[in-house]
């Protein structure tokens, strides 16, 4: 049997990997600036995380939500601690598609309603609900196709205004946009979904998959605009690498049995990877030097050549030129063994580094940059 060939690769097999470092099959050392799509937020193989996941392993690994699973409880109240939402509920599943199934499928029920807007080059994942609000056509196959979505322009509050009506279920906004390019919603903009939500008795969901867990100098993007969504998605960073995701759930929002549901979502194991993320990310204050390590890189990017535009916020940062970056990528990758990201901007170069990375590392970056780019 062969693997179904979906996914274009690179040449490289990475048999170790440390902080924010891999190794080849062959020896070869490389330095990580993605994290696997900003799943490595806390470093590879951290020791702590490696210690609550062997220990766990050790004690059980698996039961269904059937049972009584005090981790659960401990993350919740960890969680609740470090980002800010304590009065929020937690919903656990297994991957960010699923974390927006939930959320768009909860907005649905809350509501009563069916109708969802999205915004341009927004990526919410690849299953059914979540790929009717993501602004992909090539990804999207017909039965995804969902006349219920309405795309708008990201950032355009007058346009938003205008297409508000008592018939929409939910609002869905990435708080940095990913895989579009590294796109910030503006503070006006934000603020005006909220507003907007509010009036029609609408939902605001914050899709915080990429964005979220201390890599834009705080807990979550959208925090940097002064709004609180009723739905908050999570996922990537979450478990540094351990398929784990969730859904923080506005108190207005009540829960019953069988509303949602998850085989393995909240897992043991799961569980435990996602309270070792958050001790590491108090326990080394990760959210600050998010902010201190973004701001750091940007100013060492700003003198180096051909660079138009520099995007995001602490460690999810975008490089914008005026060409395609596929040939700079590669160079980066095969000549001076650095891991960088692409986006749908084929003219970008994507950075998400764990949260661990130090300002040396970063300088690898730059000078491969500066000699690549004279």
């Amino acid at each position: 049997m062969n693997m179904f060939d979906v996914y274009q690769k690179t040449g490289i097999r990475p048999v170790r990997a440390r902080g924010c470092w891999l190794w080849d099959d062959k020896g070869k050392q490389y330095l990580d600036l993605y994290g696997g799509h900003a799943v490595i937020s806390v470093g590879h193989s951290h020791p702590h995380y490696l210690w609550r996941l062997q220990t766990q392993m050790q004690e059980i690994g698996f039961y269904s939500n059937a049972v009584h699973i005090p981790l659960q409880e401990k993350l919740a109240k960890l969680l609740g601690q470090v980002s800010g939402y304590d009065d929020y509920a937690l919903f656990l599943c297994n991957s960010g598609a699923e974390a927006n199934e939930n959320a768009l499928k909860l907005a649905s029920f809350h509501t009563g309603r069916q109708k969802v807007i999205s915004f341009h080059k927004a990526f919410h994942g690849r299953t059914s609900g979540a790929l009717a609000v993501t602004d992909n056509p090539e990804i999207s196959a017909p039965i995804n196709k969902n006349d219920s979505v309405i795309f708008l322009p990201l950032n355009d509050s007058e346009v938003l205004e205008k297409a508000f009506t008592d018939e929409i279920a939910a609002v869905i906004i990435e708080g940095v946009q990913g895989v579009g390019g590294i796109h910030l919603p503006t503070t006006e903009f934000m603020q005006t979904i909220r507003e907007l939500c509010d009036r029609h008795s609408a939902l605001f969901i914050c899709d915080e998959i990429q964005s979220g867990y201390g890599r834009t100098g705080n807990f979550f993007a959208h925090q940097h605009f002064g709004v609180k969504p009723d739905l908050i998605t999570m996922a990537k960073g979450m478990g540094n690498g351990f398929p784990v995701a969730g859904l923080l759930i506005h108190p207005k929002i009540k829960s019953r049995y069988g509303l949602l549901g998850s085989t393995f979502g909240g897992n043991h194991l799961a569980c435990a990877a996602s309270v070792a993320v958050l001790e590491i990310i108090q326990s080394e204050n990760l959210i600050a030097r998010a902010a201190t390590m973004g701001d750091y890189l940007k100013s060492k990017l700003a003198n180096v050549s051909q660079i138009i535009e520099i995007r995001g916020m602490g460690l999810m940062i975008g490089l914008s030129f005026d060409f395609s970056t596929a040939d700079i990528r590669e160079k980066l990758l095969y000549q001076y063994r650095i891991f960088t990201g692409s986006a749908s901007d084929k003219h970008l170069i994507r950075l998400l580094p764990p949260l661990t990375v130090s300002t040396d590392e970063l300088d690898l970056f730059v000078s491969a940059l500066h000699k690549l780019l004279p």
